[in-house]
């Protein structure tokens, strides 16, 4: 059997060992500072170092996964599907958002093609051709992929966060890049937090009124005539979804199976988040959103996944840049988690004698 097959992933997710949790905090509390008064950033030191075992981070990594859509046809983006090999391009060559906030943050940046309708050059450094095919099919015509090609997208993500294990990588990051994929993402939010299409579906690259509109109609068409099984993640990822955003669920669900924490970027990421937790209970335990992204349904996924956003700033850009943003969060809770005496070592009073 694949060890690295769905099936025995799922087996492999394990809880967050809430004695771990509990003691990081206990020594957190004995740091000289008020008890709490580092908010969030206590989470995420005693989230990090219950799941690793670790108090300080050796690499990370973000992978951006890459796809075109099907239903771009439809009228759905601002740009057409040209741009996505472009923006790849962009990427491997050092140049687009991701690859200087991945710098900022001191994380490689690693693309994953999963369905681009391109053919790269096969030697492109940076690049993992990992093509499940060269774009999903139009899901307001017919499905985006068959169920097998929605399980190789997951185990190809799989494979990917097993690899980070073995390769000494202690925080992993998700990022996207396809033309047309607020579309799916809208689409599965919808059938997996059960709000109406138009609760959940926002302007993506930035649609006028008129376009949002369609892009609504073409989403609820979509889901009526697919018919996806909200039971059956792999199905929703299957009826509706895209190569990257199965990827993406994928390497979620590889590194809650290999005790990496995953910080999950914005709508597109956590759809992906979306799926890998409605196929495990235990997903989310692993997941740090974050950012809050302008689009309104990510609000919604993100309630529905159990976590909060890290940041909110306005971003709706994808790549994984909230991603290499809030990687830089993760490390400071972790130097002040090392860094800070407890009221004992620097011989302060914890309350005045009475």
């Amino acid at each position: 059997m694949n060890p690295h097959s769905l099936h025995a992933t799922l087996d492999k997710i394990k809880p967050v060992d809430k004695v771990r949790l509990a003691e990081i905090q206990a020594r957190i509390n004995c740091q000289t500072k008020p008890k709490g008064s580092l908010g969030r950033l206590e989470e995420f030191a005693r989230r990090f170092v219950a799941i690793t075992g670790r108090e300080e981070i050796r690499k990370k990594v973000v992978f951006t996964f890459a796809g075109d859509h099907g239903v771009v046809a439809e009228g759905v983006s601002a740009f057409p599907k040209e741009v996505t090999p472009q923006m790849v391009l962009n990427f491997v060559s050092g140049g687009a958002a991701i690859n200087a906030l991945a710098r900022h943050a001191g994380a490689e940046v690693i693309v994953v093609d999963m369905g681009v309708d391109y053919d790269f050059p096969q030697t492109l450094a940076g690049l993992l051709n990992k093509k499940v095919a060269k774009g999903t099919g139009n899901f307001a015509r017919e499905a985006a992929m068959t169920r097998q090609q929605a399980i190789q997208s997951l185990e190809t993500g799989i494979e990917l966060a097993f690899s980070c294990r073995d390769a000494g990588i202690d925080l992993v990051g998700t990022g996207d890049m396809g033309i047309g994929n607020t579309t799916p993402s809208a689409a599965i939010a919808a059938v997996l937090t059960g709000l109406t299409v138009k609760q959940v579906t926002h302007r993506g690259t930035g649609i006028d009124d008129a376009t949002l509109a369609h892009k609504i109609e073409v989403i609820e068409s979509g889901i009526a005539l697919n018919k996806p099984d909200k039971e059956d993640p792999v199905d929703v990822l299957a009826k509706v979804g895209g190569f990257e955003i199965g990827g993406i669920a994928g390497l979620i669900l590889g590194c809650a199976a290999a005790g990496i924490p995953v910080v999950v970027d914005g709508f597109i990421s956590t759809a992906g988040a979306l799926i890998a937790s409605e196929l495990h209970p235990q997903v989310r335990h692993y997941i740090f959103a974050a950012h809050k992204s302008v689009e309104i349904g990510h609000t919604h996924m993100l309630a529905k996944i159990g976590q909060a956003p890290m940041l909110d700033l306005d971003m709706r850009l994808g790549e994984g840049t909230g991603a290499a943003l809030a990687m830089t969060l993760v490390e400071a809770s972790l130097r002040a988690l090392r860094e800070i005496r407890t009221f004992e070592e620097a011989g302060v009073a914890k309350e005045l004698p009475r």
